[in-house]
């Protein structure tokens, strides 16, 4: 049952993220400055840079109240409340139509965006 749901929701991500694929451009422009603050450290530059990750990749396909995204395409994730193991695996793998994002995005990247939908994922 645990799998069957844990599939289900992996389905959903890959989905709502295959859909956003993002812009190479606004991608590429903002790794240079969200790598920079990664290695300054720190919960609130890893919280900021995953937002601004989500903001640039995935805000035209996900519904995260605190990144003021209203996307319909992929699920809720508000709603899904994904842990950070199962984002991190979503965006670095893609799965169904939502594209990987490994290579596209750097490590860092991947684990701040990841670390950031887990965190605020359902809050008001």
């Amino acid at each position: 049952m645990l799998r069957l749901r844990l599939g289900a929701v992996l389905i959903v991500l890959a989905l709502a993220i295959a859909a956003c694929g993002g812009g190479d451009s606004s991608s590429s422009s903002s790794s240079s400055s969200t790598q920079s603050s990664s290695s300054a450290g720190g919960t609130e530059n890893a919280s900021a840079e995953g937002k601004t990750v989500f903001t640039a990749n995935c805000k035209g396909c996900h519904t995260l109240k605190d990144a003021g995204a209203t996307g319909s395409v992929g699920p809720n994730l508000d709603d899904v409340k994904p842990d950070q193991a199962t984002v991190k695996r979503q965006v670095e793998n893609g799965g169904g139509p939502m594209p990987a994002f490994k290579g596209k995005l750097s490590d860092a990247q991947i684990t701040a965006v990841s670390t950031y939908v887990s965190t605020v994922a359902g809050q008001s």
